[in-house]
């Protein structure tokens, strides 16, 4: 049984640009862990020092971290929502490897890690990684939608304008509004 939306609810249809982005994110990191986890193996699961990939230092469990990144990112493009919650759980975890990072390649003078090691083999080039995932993470948390926006009245829902339901012309703003059940298109959004 589904429940009817709340009167004046608004829904996003379509795929939306987040969902993209988060998706194609996933995918990269998905890649990058299992092209890691070829060069590297399991062998030395968490070694501080172990192999390369490009200028990025990695081990199994770096590469563990990769695919996982990777799978939350392609299972929450599925819905613009989640798109934007994972956008923030990158802001969140990347924000915090590259404060790691930097105390391991050690930028602060004094290392508040150094005890706990380096068990994901950080070095500088991770750092930037980091540092640019954890924007784009910013990014897809604060995308706004782009493509058609539908009010949903009762159990009747129907594609309305940003403006509103109504079919008056608003001569003060210089739009024209259009009756339920018209389809209007938002300016610039894709057909």
């Amino acid at each position: 049984m589904t429940r009817p939306a709340p009167a004046g609810s608004l829904r996003r249809r379509g795929l939306q640009p987040v969902q993209v982005l988060a998706g194609l994110i996933g995918v990269v990191y998905l890649a990058i862990g299992i092209i890691g986890l070829v060069i590297t193996g399991f062998g030395g699961f968490g070694d501080a020092t172990h192999s390369t990939l490009w200028l990025f230092s990695i081990n199994p469990l770096h590469n563990i971290f990769h695919i996982v990144i990777g799978l939350i990112g392609v299972l929450m493009a599925l819905t613009s929502t989640m798109a934007r919650v994972y956008g923030w759980l990158l802001l969140a975890v990347f924000g915090v490897l590259l404060l790691w990072g930097l105390a391991i390649t050690g930028v602060f003078a004094e290392n508040p890690v150094e005890g706990l090691g380096n068990p994901f083999a950080l070095n500088t080039a991770d750092n930037w990684l980091h540092l640019g995932t954890a924007l784009l993470g910013l990014v897809l948390a604060v995308m706004p939608a782009r493509k058609k926006v539908v009010e949903t009245r009762g159990e009747q829902p129907g594609p309305v304008s940003d403006t509103g339901p109504t079919g008056a012309d608003d001569s003060a703003r210089g739009t024209r509004r259009h009756a339920p059940g018209r389809r209007m298109w938002r300016r610039g959004a894709a057909h």
